[in-house]
């Protein structure tokens, strides 16, 4: 799958997260690409919404790693936790491992958002989805998701 979108605001960027949660499957990575103000947070606010959880969003730029747990009315197959991940502020190949990372994306009952997902070189997994952000100008985005098989 290969789709792209463009948004002229904030919940029209949530709102494409939540319809795409349709196609998450237990155990996914979506690897968010894009440049600061790009639109990666709210999507993954967008995603959070979808899956049921009603605490507040925010990147974890300085605690990185971010976990909810999934409403049971929103539990598909084996899915317990979604997991917020923002690499902004990693330096090195060896700070993604010391932080255990590997263990969250390789654990089949969490869903894993990964913002500046190109820190973790070959350590994402070849099966992903990639999301990549756009701004546009002013609250335009282009969104496009492509599913790594």
């Amino acid at each position: 799958m290969n789709k792209t979108y463009i948004t002229d605001s904030k919940e029209e960027t949530q709102e494409i997260a939540k319809n795409f949660i349709k196609k998450i499957m237990e155990g996914d990575i979506v690897a968010l690409y894009g440049d600061l103000g790009s639109g990666k947070t709210t999507f993954v606010q967008g995603l959070a919404r979808g899956f049921g959880i009603k605490k507040r969003i925010i990147s974890p730029t300085f605690i990185i790693v971010r976990s909810y747990k999934i409403g049971s009315k929103y539990q598909v197959l084996s899915i317990k936790y979604f997991y917020h991940i923002d690499l902004y502020r990693i330096e090195s190949l060896n700070d993604v491992k010391n932080l255990g990372i590997e263990d969250i994306i390789n654990n089949s009952q969490n869903i894993v958002a990964i913002e500046w997902a190109e820190k973790m070189q070959n350590l994402l997994p070849k099966k992903r989805w990639d999301v990549k952000f756009e701004d546009l100008g002013g609250s335009r985005r282009k969104i496009t998701i492509n599913q790594k098989l």
